[in-house]
């Protein structure tokens, strides 16, 4: 029975995608994954988190069903290897999962079939299926039949005629590889493998740091003064630069686009910076016994200081981004700033975490992985696209036009509906058009394999 769901999902699979660019296939796609991996693996998704996980994995198909987007493909093959991922072994780091769900999704069939360690297995399915005997007796008397016509044509000119007008011109050499090919990826994670050592270490590695026992006083105490002083002076040096940073952003009348630009990116270069030094300082400071010195109460303190004034740095950042969209609108980078300050933050807190509750760096991976996956999810359910366009219409003091034709076709409609209401003229009606009778030609000559939300919003 389980073999006759690979090979359902493998037909799928060619139907699905066979020549097909990406849209309702991917969630319908997803739909047969889900099923398969919970018919082979049972006991795994008897856990919530394989449930989660799944939802996960259609709410990112589903997104490429509704937008279309790059993040959303991105998100889907991300949360897809996740998912087979968790389920080779459901108490892993997430990004072990990934590296679980890639190894399992390419190289699956030759570790059950090829892998030394796997000889029982490996006995298991020679007993299941003998491969060997199948290919004889399907090969040989196919390749003998094929001889012996070739021979009776030359023999006999009736015969001749009769096999000349068999037409094998529907068998499609292409689809049948697709579906050759489904087969091997859906094998390939049906079961999915979990890579060791990897996930054995993953499993014995916990978030906090143990007390190794005895250790000198003597020695903890002058890296406790060498932090004390070095952290000290790396936060007036920060008090510093954010005084003045917030006297040019309050006294500056220039409202040059290039002025803004300028002074976004050279905050987060700045910032970037200063938060891989601050969090690779403190990693080092608190990496062992230096938890369990009794007198690093000042050294936590000036950690939390620094950690603090990286925030109002991220802030201040920010600030800045937002003037920048106010007076010119919204582009990717500019999100992407905010994105990033966002994903900063975050961090910024787990690292406060980390010191006071003696957390290990293995704890910093996986907490803010774990994040950055979630936000990655949420950010494919928008169509940002459209959002870009809605606020540059409306709200920017100054508009790109032809930035936002340039978009995907996620605004199209959107510009139509600006375009006839304003009525705009000369080249960008001109874009504006264009993109609009492409975008409905593709529409209209969209599969259904292929169908998106769009579809639906034609006649």
């Amino acid at each position: 029975m389980k073999k006759i769901s690979l090979l359902i999902g493998a037909v799928l699979f060619s139907t699905l995608f066979y020549k097909q660019s990406l849209g309702l296939n991917m969630s319908l796609f997803s739909i047969v994954t889900i099923a398969i991996l919970a018919t082979y693996n049972p006991k795994s998704f008897k856990q919530k988190s394989s449930i989660a996980y799944s939802l996960l994995y259609l709410i990112s198909a589903i997104s490429i069903f509704i937008f279309q987007s790059s993040l959303s493909f991105i998100a889907n093959f991300v949360a897809f290897f996740t998912l087979v991922g968790h389920v080779s072994e459901h108490k892993s780091s997430i990004y072990v999962s990934w590296l679980n769900g890639f190894y399992s999704f390419v190289a699956g069939f030759f570790h059950r079939n090829f892998n030394p360690d796997g000889k029982e297995e490996k006995a298991k399915i020679k007993r299941d299926i003998d491969y060997v005997h199948w290919i004889k007796i399907i090969g040989i008397p196919l390749i003998v039949v094929i001889i012996f016509i070739l021979l009776y044509r030359n023999g006999n000119p009736v015969f001749n005629d009769l096999t000349s007008k068999i037409n094998f011109s529907f068998i499609n050499i292409q689809w049948l590889l697709l579906t050759v090919l489904g087969y091997y990826l859906l094998y390939n994670i049906s079961e999915p493998i979990p890579v060791n050592p990897a996930t054995k270490i993953d499993l014995e590695t916990k978030n906090t740091l143990k007390n190794k026992g005895e250790f000198s006083i003597k020695s903890v105490k002058n890296e406790n003064q060498l932090g004390v002083v070095l952290i000290s002076l790396l936060n007036l040096l920060i008090i510093l630069f954010l005084i003045t940073d917030f006297t040019f952003l309050f006294s500056t009348q220039d409202l040059r686009a290039s002025v803004f630009s300028s002074q976004v990116h050279g905050g987060i270069n700045a910032l970037i910076a200063s938060i891989i030094i601050a969090i690779i300082i403190i990693l080092y400071f608190f990496r062992g016994n230096l938890n369990f010195f009794e007198g690093n109460k000042k050294l936590k303190s000036l950690a939390y200081i620094w950690i603090v004034l990286n925030a109002i740095l991220v802030i201040n950042t920010a600030i800045k981004d937002c003037q920048y969209i106010y007076y010119f609108g919204f582009t990717y980078k500019r999100i992407g700033v905010l994105v990033y300050l966002l994903l900063t933050v975050i961090g910024l807190a787990t690292t406060a975490i980390k010191v006071n509750q003696i957390k290990n760096l293995w704890y910093l991976f996986r907490v803010n992985s774990v994040t950055a996956f979630a936000i990655l999810i949420i950010a494919c359910t928008i169509n940002w696209d459209k959002h870009i366009t809605y606020y540059n219409l409306n709200h920017a003091q100054s508009i790109d036009f032809f930035y936002l034709t340039k978009l995907s076709n996620n605004n199209t409609f959107l510009l139509k509906e600006y375009s006839d209401n304003i009525p705009l003229k000369g080249e960008k009606k001109i874009r504006v058009d264009r993109k609009y009778h492409n975008y409905l030609k593709k529409l209209k000559d969209n599969n259904w394999q292929e169908f998106t939300y769009d579809n639906f919003k034609i006649d």
